[in-house]
């Protein structure tokens, strides 16, 4: 037993660096195409068993998002994540996340945060189509997926601190380190889900763990020193007004609770939001910019449609249709939303995610489920399954969100899981 645990870790290491668009495409090929099973190291997963509880999961309103029964361990993922992530949403669960969920669900909801948010990406919009717009008239490749991540991370850190943080520019050598830190920080987290050894290097400060600790110290100081800025304005300042940034919103709410809503706190709150804003964001946009270039059609139809919406002229500069596109205008370009929403439909923001039972229950079908077993579900297969979305479910068709007005038709959240079902995602 040892030397099949240490074989498996051993191969789950030497392919670490594999990208997870191939292991996710070569596990949702074994599952929608009814094959016996896949595996990868020590994780092995049924197809018939996968098919079975996927039939309950998209027809059922279920508390528990399923299609795998996958043991896991909360604990160790918590461990795995608690030196970058803290007590953040992430790696907490139970009260600690209901709260911050509760938060986070009521500042996201207010007019001023989203009015606020709303100019931070548009004006960082704009920023980015400048240098897009430099290097395509210089005839320069360009790697897209760095200039969204560095430009979701401006818009992110701007909405989160209330400060330019200027990754798109790259003219600020301390935001630079924060963001190269706060990369490889990433980075360094995944690799302990396959690297058996990372506890032994943690203990004894080298490699990886090494790095780690460094790049942690990085972004504790910087935000640390950003908090601590932060709490001195607001404190000198003599003008009451509502505040827009989320970090001042929750400095207020922390002199109510002063007690556990301390800095390590507010860092690990705030550092989370950014995390999960900046990646999905960026991710999203280009696999969509992608499906356009592959789907040539679909792109003239994208661009038609926000013609019409904005009335833009051919030679309308960037700052000009940023500020036509307004909430009112972008709510009439149901093409583009549906072509947004098809992209989420093939490629996820988050390809596969799981759930623990915080209770013994038991499923539909007879299945035990006992309190803390993990449960894993994959959006990205499930995407591509024809009895889900029909015979073309591989393809790339926005029309599909459309109803016979061309108007936008949501899906049933149990069946297009990309905002993971019912409790929807709060970046949504």
């Amino acid at each position: 037993m040892p030397i099949i645990i240490y074989s498996c870790c051993t191969s789950l290491m030497q392919n670490s660096d594999t990208h997870p668009k191939n292991i996710s495409e070569k596990l949702s090929k074994e599952i929608y195409q009814d094959r016996p099973q896949f595996t990868m190291g020590s994780l092995l997963l049924s197809a018939a068993v996968i098919l079975l509880l996927i039939s309950l999961f998209v027809s059922t309103p279920f508390v528990l998002l399923l299609l795998g029964a996958l043991t896991s361990v909360l604990g160790a993922h918590i461990e795995i994540m608690r030196d970058l992530f803290g007590d953040g949403i992430f790696a907490v669960d139970g009260e600690k996340w209901r709260h911050q969920r509760k938060l986070a669900s009521y500042e996201f909801s207010t007019r001023v945060l989203r009015e606020y948010s709303s100019a931070v990406f548009r004006d960082n919009a704009t920023k980015l189509v400048a240098k897009v717009s430099t290097a395509a008239v210089a005839n320069r490749a360009m790697d897209l997926q760095d200039l969204f991540m560095k430009s979701a991370l401006d818009s992110i850190f701007k909405v989160g601190f209330g400060v330019e943080l200027n990754a798109l520019s790259g003219s600020d050598e301390f935001a630079n380190r924060f963001t190269k830190a706060f990369d490889d920080s990433n980075f360094i987290v995944f690799r302990r889900y396959v690297d058996m050894f990372w506890k032994v290097k943690r203990f004894f400060n080298i490699g990886l763990e090494a790095a780690l600790k460094r790049n942690v110290k990085i972004i504790d100081d910087f935000i640390f020193d950003l908090i601590r800025c932060k709490r001195e304005q607001m404190e000198n300042e003599k003008l009451v007004r509502e505040k827009e940034d989320i970090l001042s919103r929750f400095l207020m709410e922390s002199k109510r609770d002063p007690e556990n809503m301390n800095d390590r706190y507010l860092r690990d709150i705030i550092l989370n939001f950014m995390i999960a804003g900046k990646d999905t964001s960026a991710g999203t946009l280009t696999w969509f910019f992608y499906m356009l270039h592959k789907h040539p059609l679909v792109q003239d139809k994208v661009v038609h449609e926000i013609r019409d919406a904005t009335q833009a002229k051919d030679n309308i500069c960037a700052e000009e249709l940023s500020r036509l596109m307004t909430d009112d205008v972008l709510d009439r370009m149901h093409y583009l939303h549906a072509a947004i929403t098809e992209t989420l439909r093939l490629y996820p923001a988050v390809p596969t995610d799981g759930k623990m039972s915080v209770e013994d229950d038991v499923l539909p079908d007879g299945v035990e489920v006992k309190k803390g077993e993990g449960i894993n579900y994959m959006a990205y297969a499930m995407g591509r399954m024809t009895y889900i979305w029909g015979e073309d479910a591989v393809e790339y068709r926005p029309e599909r969100w459309l109803d016979e007005d061309g108007i936008f038709r949501p899906e049933s959240p149990f069946k297009f899981t990309a905002f993971q079902g019912r409790n929807l995602h709060t970046g949504k």
